[in-house]
């Protein structure tokens, strides 16, 4: 679903694609090694080894605050963030080790080392604690950083390796390790640690391994240039700059068959497997002793990182956590916490090709613009070719934006075709066949509707008093909407309404889990409304459909038992009717209530005539109009038993993708007979507010008009045939004013005092319907 679709559609659903060309510089290539995390490597995101490895990730609130996680299954590793060292420096960057993290400190470039089982004891040693570093890669029990400031454009340096030891108490220290002479004279671009061993790019040419058990690698000095690069517990790989294919060394248990002729753009090890992003889709790629089944199918990533038996990354479509597992793992339990997280490195300097800067606004964060502690620092990532299954990619890369990815079901043209697969499917042809159908439609309507225009014409003409379209405020300008941007259009009659999904007796049961995911957490910036009695979120399932998640707040949840819960439930899976906002299914797990509805994109009606939104031409009104009171008649009249809304307001009537109007936060109480017809007529009465709000584009009640009551100032105009003076001056004025006069006189008879004298509901839906016939051709 943004859609990132999202990111993140939905990251897209973060970020997405684009070849590298096939002569890039060494530099260039080998900037895009900082999408290498987990063992061994530098990311956003990195574990320790170990059976029971802790991950830790930089988060995306701009702040740059370090957030870990471990296995529940074992209770002697702190298994929430808040258990971790509360007081860990901001990080530009991460590695981990066995038993222990490092990083590089966002503010200072120091290197920072930490026990993973909670100890924030800074394990670097005293005579490189000051030193400024830009790369960092932590083996099982060592560490080598690469000097130099973190965010310099000129990142070559030599390098610094300590020892990090275990004592018997289970204390870690370190030490200064011994390098080899001849590495020592060499500067370095980026490292990589393992068992015994660390790899880096050298200026000088290549691959250089150093340490007691580089020699069993069998790394030839010089490699040409690469553009990956991650070591695993006794082995290395790497992808090269010339080739779709991935080269490893050591031993081979840990990389039986790597990909060949799959392009990847980052890389990840464990302790006998290594994964990797492929850079057209940003889909998961492993080998090794690994289960692909395990593998997250449908999901872009833009970071990963990996311990001996679990692989976590950053999806690019939504910036959650997600993890899996390896072959023959034992029981784990990886819950990653439901924060966002950073899709990659902040670094200075333009991004070049290849590549975009990842942009926040997706995030629907109001305050946050960026997701580095500095505004002149920016996320690259690389750009994705093309989609996952079952979407096509419907915009290209560019330097701020990865390539947006669409559903299939939305494909309208040939330039989706091939990639969906659908111009051989019979679903595709029966498609375009219905509307080939609906375009003869449209234009035998359309011709059929000009000869009655001449007809009449002819047949009666008269003139028309011209009116002032762009009408200055005067003694009511107050009681009308302000100064409105474009119109949203009105929509086709012949678009059919979006289609219903059943609920045969019981809705669709989702596991709470799955709706977390889906709304990242319940986080805020999901947020569609809230009120006295919970939150509504956007949120994106894992097939796709976006759905709003309404969440009980705790007092509801007192308040309701199961069984009224249970009895809601069946009078919402009765409720099916294409001007009603559907329910689609619940959840209950864990005393929750959530229910499960149909997702309106167009926002509220309350939103176009006041909050801001599009505002909305005469034809669109006038339909909504009609189609909201179709809503409230279907309640009233044909549910059994019959549902009085008691709410009825602009707020309340949604609109879907076909700006089609949906009623929607209608009682579930089921009143007598007699307070039934009372709370029936009320209807009526709330139905003429929202008409008047319609016509005026007045507020029902607005404190800075006099008086404030929309009723109180339009009903005495009405009375006194002055129904124009209520006309929203604001939406250019039709040649033929008299439907509005007559929605007026409508909205009116509503809006009687003795409720005896309303007409039902019913008596409104056909005289709007029939107003729409007539304001069609206004």
């Amino acid at each position: 679903m943004i859609n990132f679709p999202k990111l993140f559609p939905s990251l897209f659903p973060l970020s997405k694609f684009c070849f590298l060309p096939f002569l890039l510089s060494l530099v260039s290539l080998l900037f895009l090694l900082d999408l290498a995390s987990g063992i061994g490597s530098m990311g956003p995101i990195s574990a320790s080894y170990g059976q029971n490895g802790v991950f830790c990730a930089i988060d995306a609130s701009g702040r740059q605050e370090v957030i870990c996680w471990g296995n529940k299954t074992n209770t002697s590793v702190s298994t929430s963030a808040s258990l971790y060292p509360a007081d860990l420096p901001p990080m530009a960057a991460l590695s981990g080790g066995a038993g222990f993290l490092c990083g590089i400190v966002a503010n200072t470039s120091q290197a920072y080392c930490w026990d993973s089982k909670g100890s924030n004891s800074d394990l670097v040693p005293p005579s490189y604690k000051t030193n400024s570093y830009f790369h960092i890669a932590a083996g099982t029990t060592h560490v080598c950083a690469i000097r130099g400031s973190y965010y310099s454009e000129s990142h070559w340096g030599s390098v610094d390796c300590w020892d990090i030891f275990r004592h018997s108490n289970d204390y870690l220290s370190s030490n200064p390790s011994y390098l080899d002479q001849n590495v020592s004279t060499l500067v370095f671009q980026k490292v990589v640690s393992g068992n015994g061993f660390s790899c880096g790019v050298a200026r000088q040419g290549g691959i250089v391994c150093w340490g007691p058990n580089s020699s069993r690698l069998g790394v030839p000095v010089t490699q040409g240039n690469f553009v990956s690069l991650a070591a695993g517990f006794d082995s290395v790989c790497a992808v090269p700059e010339n080739s779709g294919g991935t080269k490893c060394w050591g031993f081979n248990s840990s990389f039986v068959t790597p990909p060949s002729g799959i392009r990847l753009v980052s890389l990840t090890a464990g302790a006998r497997h290594f994964c990797g992003i492929r850079e057209d889709d940003h889909g998961i790629e492993c080998w090794g002793n690994f289960n692909s089944s395990l593998i997250p199918k449908g999901s872009g990533f833009l970071a990963i990182a990996s311990s001996d038996y679990v692989s976590c990354g950053i999806r690019e479509a939504d910036l959650v956590l997600d993890c899996w597992f390896a072959s023959g793992s034992p029981p784990i339990d990886y819950d990653p916490p439901l924060q966002l997280c950073s899709p990659g490195l902040c670094t200075s300097g333009s991004c070049g090709e290849g590549k975009f800067a990842f942009n926040a606004s997706f995030l629907s964060e109001p305050d946050l613009t960026s997701l580095c502690l500095r505004k002149d620092l920016k996320i690259c990532s690389p750009c994705g070719s093309n989609c996952s299954e079952g979407y096509f990619p419907s915009s290209p890369c560019t330097e701020n934006a990865d390539r947006v990815c669409t559903a299939c079901t939305l494909c309208q043209n040939s330039s989706c075709w091939d990639v969906c697969g659908m111009q051989s499917s019979p679903e595709f042809k029966h498609q375009h066949l219905h509307q080939f159908h609906q375009l003869l439609i449209i234009i035998g309507s359309s011709v059929a509707g000009f000869l009655l225009i001449l007809v009449a014409w002819y047949l009666l003409p008269r003139v028309l008093p011209t009116k002032n379209k762009e009408g200055k405020k005067g003694t009511f300008a107050c009681c009308f909407g302000a100064k409105p941007q474009p119109e949203v259009e009105a929509v086709s009659d012949v678009i059919p309404p979006a289609a219903i999904v059943q609920c045969p007796g019981i809705a669709q049961v989702f596991r709470l889990s799955e709706l977390k995911d889906a709304t990242n957490g319940f986080k805020e910036f999901n947020e569609l409304g809230r009120g006295s009695n919970g939150f509504v979120y956007k949120a994106v399932l894992p097939d796709g459909r976006q759905v709003a998640v309404k969440r009980a707040n705790a007092a509801t949840i007192i308040q309701t038992n199961s069984r009224e819960f249970e009895m809601e439930l069946e009078v919402l899976c009765s409720v099916r009717n294409g001007n009603i906002v559907n329910l689609l299914g619940y959840c209950a797990e864990m005393g929750e209530r959530i229910l499960v509805y149909e997702y309106m994109p167009h926002g509220t009606l309350h939103d176009h005539l006041h909050g801001g939104l599009a505002p909305l031409n005469w034809p669109l009104r006038l339909k909504i109009a009609m189609q909201a009171a179709k809503g409230l008649e279907y309640l009233h009249n044909e549910v059994v038993p019959p549902i009085a809304h008691r709410d009825v307001k602009s707020s309340k009537i949604l609109l879907d993708a076909d700006m089609g109007a949906r009623i929607t936060d209608f009682s579930l109480i089921a009143p007598s007979e007699s307070d039934l017809n009372q709370d029936k007529r009320a209807d009526v009465y709330n139905f003429g507010i929202v008409l008047l709000e319609i016509l005026s584009g007045r507020k029902a009640h607005d404190t800075e008009c006099d008086p404030p009551s929309i009723v109180d100032w339009a009903l005495p105009l009405i009375r006194h045939g002055k129904a124009a003076a209520i006309i929203d001056r604001y939406i250019a004025l039709p040649r033929n004013v008299e439907p509005l006069l007559k929605l007026a006189d409508i909205a009116e008879l509503a809006l009687r005092e003795d409720p005896s004298r309303r007409p039902i509901i019913s008596d409104f839906a056909l005289m709007l319907e029939l107003l729409v016939k007539e304001g069609l051709i206004l």
